[in-house]
């Protein structure tokens, strides 16, 4: 029997996965793509994001939202359920994506298509590491506790903690192929510097490849071919020796903004929220009065993006609601004043 191929989607908050992955079903060409999503929170965006991309592709009946948590640490509960639902399908996928979320570490993942009952049916394809090049390029990730958040929460070991480096490592180590996405925001110079630094964290004949929009072919992308999981061992990550992922770095919570007339005020809000020492991230949606159109709002780092992508559909809760993730103690209570005006 044939294994289906699956691909494994990875890169830290904010680097442009669900845009990437977007765009490919938008490109499938007619393949059949099964999509599963995980999130670092309780509200699934990435999910509704995809589903409001337009095209039949993206249409509800092949995405599963994994949404407990970060995926390598809930293999078993939620990521074997979710593969056999798409397995056991009489029509077989032609291929399986897995977002995982911008906290989760690749490599657990890849390790559970070891199991019996997985690996007799599908193989991991390809890691697809999405990079943030303006953020490379502006220090985010370097290992130096200057370049961690204004004001982030230290504590004694802060010195020698560095969870955003750390997750951003870890998903390099096990890549394939690494996106440089966003190479439009970065001259020549900045680009080959991006490049440097993720090549020198990948794997042995892994490639890094730039990207606007994660605007790549499907064969790219899809078309690695490399059972990852027969060779997921020999990539080592940082987070091996302690056997697993400490999301204690990392919390979120949801904050409800309501009904808005006015979208830019809404990014000014969000613009003043990713202000608060040690925000990571903001995304979600928006009503606007007298639009039958929902805005969606996304800001990574101090970039802030929006755009209304589809309908409100009839029935639905025409609610404003943003995910908010930072490291861990950054200030809620500031948060939701800059959000909500209050």
């Amino acid at each position: 029997m044939n294994k289906v191929p699956a691909t494994v989607v990875t890169g830290f908050l904010g680097a442009g996965k669900t845009t990437l992955i977007r765009h490919l079903l938008a490109h499938a060409g007619g393949a059949r793509i099964a999509l599963a999503i995980n999130e670092f929170g309780d509200v699934g965006v990435d999910k509704a994001l995809v589903e409001g991309c337009g095209v039949p592709a993206c249409a509800p009946g092949g995405i599963i939202e994994l949404a407990n948590g970060c995926i390598c640490c809930t293999v078993a509960d939620d990521f074997l359920p979710a593969m056999r639902t798409l397995l056991d399908r009489p029509d077989p996928f032609d291929h399986i994506v897995i977002e995982t979320s911008g906290l989760a570490l690749p490599k657990p993942l890849v390790q559970a298509f070891r199991w019996p009952e997985v690996r007799a049916r599908a193989t991991v394809s390809g890691v697809v590491a999405v990079v943030d090049g303006a953020a490379v390029a502006a220090g985010r990730f370097a290992r130096d506790a200057a370049n961690q958040p204004p004001g982030a929460p230290k504590t004694e070991e802060s010195e020698h903690d560095f969870p955003l480096e750390e997750v951003f490592e870890d998903q390099l180590r096990v890549a394939d192929l690494a996106v440089l996405n966003k190479a439009d925001l970065l001259d020549a110079a900045q680009l080959a510097a991006v490049r440097a630094r993720v090549e020198a964290s990948l794997p042995p004949g892994a490639k890094a490849v730039p990207a606007a929009r994660g605007a790549l072919p499907l064969d790219v992308l899809l078309g690695l071919g490399r059972a990852v999981e027969d060779a997921i061992d020999s990539r080592p990550a940082l987070h091996d020796a302690d056997g697993g992922h400490d999301h204690d770095d990392f919390e979120s919570f949801v904050a409800d903004i309501g009904l808005t007339a006015d979208p830019a005020g809404i990014e000014a809000r969000v613009q003043n929220a990713v202000r608060v020492p040690g925000v990571l991230r903001i995304k979600g949606f928006a009503p606007v009065a007298d639009k039958p159109l929902r805005l969606v709002v996304q800001a990574a780092g101090s970039r802030i993006e929006r755009y209304f992508d589809r309908p409100w559909a009839a029935g639905e809760a025409r609610a404003g609601r943003l995910v908010v993730i930072g490291l861990k103690g950054f200030d809620r209570a500031a948060v939701e004043r800059a959000l909500t005006g209050n």
